[in-house]
């Protein structure tokens, strides 16, 4: 047995938590145990739900694998992650995904739920084996094309519809291709000084005007990844309004930098770090994510860690990969955008990091309530220390975060998963 002495739930007065056979068993003061894990000061949280991580494997083990990426979600306390589609070959087939999520189950650091994609080959032309790869070992219930969009309008009314027989979801990419072709950065003041091709919001906004509509109409599940602007939160919101089925994400890079770092960067203007799809936004777009996800209009943070090899990102910016990794810093920008300015209190970080990603997942064993009986996936956070982003000290492969040299709060002490330390003292087990 382990017992967690003084830990704060939720951000609540100390208390011991004792852990049997993979549970909570009790909660309470004094509690004795084989092993303790001395936890002054710091706050107990469920432990953090992803539902949008580029694992990179197969195809791309030079950015990421299972094994280290998922090293790095644990690292940020993470005890599940939502993996992407978009690896080579595309996880279009039950084939693929029971690899991925098989990878998952050896490496041990985390669950691994892997997303299908809801096209073959991410082509946008005909559904992929949506139902196999719900029928699989991988149980996959999120399909989602992510890095393109599902722009046709019929194939993605069919995703929606196919996917209520068995309660998926279909995560949209909203990026009109029409209106981005050729885009680099956030359509606006500074695009315009550095003469880069403007990415306008509308290109997001259309889209997920159009899905919240479809999604309506057949009475099925969407989710939209990555919300980047105020516009989006408002279409969001009236379609919450109307009791569609409609939720969303933002990352950590939304809810805390803008366009006017691609022009004011340490390194001097056009550093490719800061290009991401969809692309920063800027401080009006900021405000609205972050009360928007204050409010609930925004269900969840994602992290979108997408890992990119150096040669992949330290280039001239129109040929550099869009992407930043993320899993290792995504709570401390949290408290960074959201605790410390009084927009979420710890007990709402569990909510949109925790209990709604885990919700709209789908997953029954994850971001449940630090409660008597419920399973042991807890992360110990000190929200105290204050510490300088160094990608050479990250446990990811790829090192492309956009936070070097920032000084962020907060540290991951602990993760746990079903009681079993991943991570100890800020170090992988």
């Amino acid at each position: 047995m382990i017992v967690i002495r003084n830990a704060r739930i939720l951000g609540g007065e100390p208390r011991d938590i004792l852990i049997a056979n993979g549970l909570i068993s009790e909660i309470g003061a004094g509690l004795g145990g084989d092993t303790v894990i001395e936890a002054d000061g710091l706050i107990a949280l469920p432990g953090l739900v992803d539902l949008h991580t580029h694992l990179r494997e197969p195809g791309r083990e030079d950015a990421e694998t299972v094994e280290t990426g998922t090293r790095a979600a644990a690292m940020g306390g993470f005890t599940a992650v939502h993996a992407m589609a978009n690896t080579s070959p595309v996880a279009d087939t039950a084939g693929v995904v029971e690899q991925v999520w098989r990878r998952g189950q050896e490496a041990g650091h985390c669950d691994v739920h892997p997303v299908g994609a809801v096209t073959s080959g991410l082509e946008g032309k005909h559904l992929a084996e949506l139902g196999a790869m719900a029928d699989s070992q991988a149980r996959v219930r999120v399909f989602s094309d992510d890095g393109k969009c599902v722009s046709d309008a019929v194939l993605m009314r069919r995703a929606l519809e196919y996917v209520k027989a068995f309660d998926g979801v279909v995560a949209q990419h909203a990026q009109e291709p029409r209106l981005t072709e050729g885009a680099q950065l956030n359509e606006g003041e500074v695009s315009g000084r550095l003469g880069l091709t403007g990415w306008p919001a509308v290109a997001e906004e259309a889209i997920i005007a159009r899905d919240c509509l479809l999604a309506a109409h057949v009475g099925s599940r969407l989710h939209v990844c990555h919300v980047s602007t105020a516009g989006s939160v408002e279409i969001i919101r009236w379609a919450k309004s109307k009791g569609w089925n409609v939720t969303a994400e933002v990352t950590p890079h939304h809810l805390l930098l803008t366009d006017s770092c691609a022009e004011a960067s340490p390194v001097g203007p056009y550093n490719p770090i800061y290009k991401v799809n969809p692309p920063l936004r800027t401080h009006d777009d900021v405000t609205a994510l972050r009360e928007a996800l204050a409010d609930g209009t925004i269900d969840c943070v994602a992290t979108d860690h997408a890992p990119h090899p150096v040669e992949d990102k330290e280039t001239e910016w129109a040929a550099a990969a869009m992407g930043m990794i993320g899993l290792e810093t995504a709570l401390s920008v949290v408290q960074e955008a959201m605790v410390e300015t009084g927009l979420l209190d710890w007990a709402g970080v569990a909510d949109r990091m925790s209990a709604r990603p885990a919700r709209i997942g789908r997953l029954s064993g994850q971001g449940l309530p630090l409660e008597v009986g419920s399973p042991a996936n807890i992360t110990l956070y000190d929200p105290a220390v204050r510490t300088p982003v160094d990608p050479t000290a990250m446990v990811s492969r790829s090192r492309n975060t956009p936070y070097e040299g920032l000084t962020l709060p907060g540290r991951v002490v602990a993760t746990l998963l079903r009681g079993r330390p991943t991570v100890l003292d800020g170090k992988l087990v």
